[in-house]
């Protein structure tokens, strides 16, 4: 329409089924909108009517692979039957090429081809990685007997092939899918999985699940891990269902059926990157031509395949602010469908290869394992291969303080083994990966220990971050349990609430001086951060102090004992700051306060503490009393409390050259306090 001096005519949109063939029936001109849906002949069975025999008609379907194929009875035949000499033009992001479905057949060669790297390339889309987090569940041993006797019964008088397939059917059916415990066990990854990336990256999240039934088990298992993601009505909530249905479907459902409106004000909702609601489950709908760009988390829990997997994954891959790449989380296994749909949609014309030769793969994955076993040079590590139990965590531990020992060891094993991942990802199943198999579990398994026990220097694990791989693809590794770090070097996994002497003296005695360091310096770190929510100039003092230790470390200027002697005094000197409010008679709110004005070691000296601790006392009086729930976000809400606390110091005398810094102290103590309270 805002091309209409161009085209020297006004685009206009059929209202029905006779306003179109009104709007063909024409000799010359016009520019018309319709649904195919639209070109269906007066009664079902007959041959619809010849609108038009002009040749120079150009017709442009949208979406070209989903309704243009159907030329015994369906809406192709009558599109073509009342536009015969028309020619057509096909956009679509997955062109099909079965028998029974060509889109070159209908549409002829390809204009123009842009395919996802060029999209990527050009930062039209984003990147979509991949994660495999199959659920699976072991059919109970006692069990099976009764099983086999009861399919038995029931296939009775049946052909072997005819209870062959019946088997093959059974064995993978939504029954199997939907089962009640493996419900609960993905519904809690989920959960868990879901919170942990909206920790990291803001936006939205989709559940794909096999039928309607399950939509609403799914929803009924989350709602029980987080009631608080639920409510009774459409406007409010974190987790909806979005299915069809109608007023005969089980009463449990109705809640989740909607009309047109519904759907729509839900989808705007999940639109809105503002609003509250962030995670939909759905069967079929809003898995294609549904755009909402903040969507970045996909969990597949349903066989999907070719062009209808290609349409699903695109929903994650809309270019939003700052997010770097949609993630599809698969339960069921699709990955081997994945890489058939990435290869028919990115060999066909378009600009690179992003579908890697299999051979190319195994010479990149030669390399990449040859890499992780040189940085385990000189350590007997197929020694723990065959061990279980304590003596396989022991022998964890002993890679790890190998690996610990090398210089920027850890970083380098942790690139090396990720690297290896994804070429070994590319390669199964060459034979080669067969034979390496259990190595690269093993190497894993160590990576794993050192990414998620020890933890990353900059408080993030790199590789599920950049390449969201954490099982190989194709169940070709058995996953495994993350192992307990503690339980590895033979301790008990200590209360850091507590850092209990005996802990210490015990990290202290270790015979693994590296994975001590690293083990006591997590633990600092995570008490830390703890208490720089509630006291921000305590948290701050002992932060720095871990950073130089740790930096004189790095560089070598102390050796491994020594840094574990300095990390022991900080954990006894935070042990020991629990007690200062005590002392002091206040409490903890007041302690923090009090810490922000005796920050400065001049101010203490004028004041003392008796009269530090009267202001410390007021200020959190007065201070709790005037916060409101959005008065760091207001600008007149925040003026106030600085007014409030100014007033307050030159009350009680508080250095004036001082007050300024002391002000803006008290206000971040309060912004951190305020969430506490609230």
């Amino acid at each position: 329409a805002a091309c209409k001096d161009i085209l020297r005519q006004v685009p206009v949109q059929a209202d029905s089924r006779a306003d179109l063939r009104a709007l063909l029936q024409v000799a010359s001109g016009g520019v018309i909108f319709t649904t195919i849906q639209k070109f269906l002949p007066d009664e079902k069975g007959k041959v619809y009517p010849v609108l038009s025999e002009r040749s120079n008609i150009v017709v442009i379907a949208d979406e070209a692979h989903r309704s243009q194929y159907a030329f015994i009875d369906g809406f192709a035949r009558h599109l073509h039957d009342a536009l015969p000499n028309a020619s057509f033009i096909g956009f679509t992001g997955t062109p099909i090429e079965k028998s029974d479905r060509s889109t070159p057949a209908v549409f002829g060669n390809y204009i123009d081809t842009y395919d996802i790297l060029r999209a990527v390339e050009d930062e039209t889309t984003v990147p979509i990685y991949y994660e495999s987090r199959l659920a699976r569940i072991e059919l109970n041993e006692a069990e099976k007997p009764q099983i086999d006797a009861d399919f038995e019964e029931i296939t009775e008088g049946e052909e072997l092939a005819e209870k062959q397939k019946l088997a093959a059917k059974w064995a993978a059916t939504e029954a199997l899918v939907g089962a009640e415990k493996r419900i609960h066990l993905v519904a809690e990854d989920i959960v868990n999985h879901f919170e942990a990336r909206l920790a990291v990256i803001a936006g939205k999240g989709m559940i794909v699940c096999m039928s309607r039934r399950i939509c609403v088990e799914m929803y009924e298992a989350i709602a029980g891990l987080r009631p608080d993601w639920v409510t009774g009505d459409d406007a409010t909530g974190k987790l909806k269902v979005v299915m069809s249905g109608s007023a005969s479907d089980d009463l449990a459902w109705q809640q989740h059926i909607r009309g047109k409106q519904g759907r729509e004000d839900l989808a705007k909702r999940f639109k809105d990157e503002n609003d509250e609601l962030q995670l939909v489950i759905v069967r079929d709908m809003w898995l294609t031509g549904f755009d909402c760009p903040s969507l970045h988390t996909m969990y597949v829990d349903k066989p999907m395949s070719g062009h209808n997997l290609m349409q699903a994954i695109a929903r994650v891959n809309r270019v939003y602010k700052d997010k770097q790449g949609g993630l599809i989380v698969d339960y069921i296994g699709i990955a081997d469908a994945l890489k058939k749909a990435l290869m028919d949609y990115t060999d066909s014309g378009g600009a690179g290869a992003p579908a890697v030769d299999q051979e190319q793969a195994v010479r990149v994955l030669r390399e990449k394992y040859g890499i992780v076993k040189d940085l385990l040079h000189g350590f007997d590590y197929p020694s723990i291969m065959d061990k279980k139990g304590n003596t396989r965590l022991a022998g964890f531990a002993e890679a790890m303080e190998f690996i610990l020992a090398q210089e920027n060891g850890k970083q380098r094993y942790l690139e090396a083994v990720t690297q290896m991942t994804q070429a070994f990802s590319l390669a199964v199943p060459h034979e080669y990966t067969q034979q390496i198999r259990d190595e690269v579990r093993l190497f894993q398994e160590i990576r794993s220990m050192l990414a998620k026990s020890v933890g990353s220097d900059d408080q993030r694990d790199d590789y599920a971050m950049d390449t969201a791989i954490k099982q190989l693809v194709s169940r070709a590794v058995a996953s495994t349990e993350v192992m307990d770090i503690f339980q590895a070097v033979g301790m008990d996994r200590p209360d850091i609430s507590i850092l209990s002497e005996e802990f210490l003296a015990e990290v202290q005695n270790l015979k693994q001086k590296n994975l001590a360091f690293e083990l006591l310096k997590k633990l600092l770190n995570d008490e830390i951060r703890a208490r720089s929510k509630h006291n921000v100039v305590e948290a701050r003092k002992f932060s720095e102090m871990l950073e130089q230790s740790v930096a004189q470390y790095q560089k070598r200027a102390i050796t491994s004992a020594e840094v574990i002697d300095e990390l022991i005094k900080l954990a006894k000197d935070i042990k020991k700051a629990r007690g200062r409010g005590e002392s002091l008679n206040l409490n903890e709110d007041e302690l923090a306060f009090y810490d922000a004005l005796a920050q400065n070691e001049s101010a203490r000296d004028v004041m003392g503490d008796e009269r530090l601790c009267i202001i410390a006392h007021e200020l959190l009086e007065k201070v709790k009393s005037n916060v409101t729930i959005d008065w760091e976000l207001r600008e007149s809400a925040r003026a106030k409390i600085r007014v409030l606390v100014k007033r307050i110091l030159r009350e009680y005398g508080y250095p004036p050259d001082l007050a300024k810094a002391a002000t803006q102290l008290v206000l971040e103590q309060a912004e951190v306090l305020c969430e506490a309270w609230g």
